[in-house]
């Protein structure tokens, strides 16, 4: 969901790429549920591991966000270009139990949608390096509000 968000919000400055650590080999089903009743593309979404991003041919990253908590307790790569990197905590709504998985990717697809928003919003061009890594880290802590609507 948030490299499709990435890729909307941000079209004309970021291409956003999603992977992790354990790759499912498939695109969660519910997410895709998600992200087609908000009109957006999922077909091109597909399941990756990140170690493809390390590889001398892979594109470079300026940004690198982990949405789980999980994730951020492993040991990341040092990552090429050293991009600036902050763990954006996302509840993980495939581990939801069965009754609520449903409404466990709204509410995931709500925050993502809530810091991508907000992330893009920043001008990185004019902010220097050490400013723009607490502004990402500070969209992390984000929550959003009830009067956010889903564009």
């Amino acid at each position: 969901m948030a490299e499709a968000l990435l890729n909307r919000w941000g079209r004309e400055r970021f291409v956003a790429y999603s992977a992790g650590s354990t790759p499912k080999g498939f695109v969660h089903p519910q997410a895709l549920a998600v992200l087609s009743q908000h009109r957006m593309p999922g077909d091109n979404l597909h399941s990756k591991h990140w170690q493809r991003f390390m590889a001398p041919e892979a594109p470079r990253l300026d940004f690198v966000f982990t949405l789980c908590d999980r994730a951020a307790r492993e040991i990341c790569p040092v990552w090429p270009g050293h991009p600036i990197t902050a763990n954006w905590s996302v509840p993980d709504p495939a581990a939801v139990a069965t009754g609520g998985v449903e409404q466990a990717f709204r509410d995931a697809f709500r925050l993502i949608n809530t810091r991508i928003k907000l992330f893009t919003s920043l001008r990185p061009e004019l902010l220097e390096r050490q400013c723009l890594r607490r502004e990402v880290e500070r969209i992390g802590r984000t929550r959003p509000t009830e009067n956010d609507h889903h564009d």
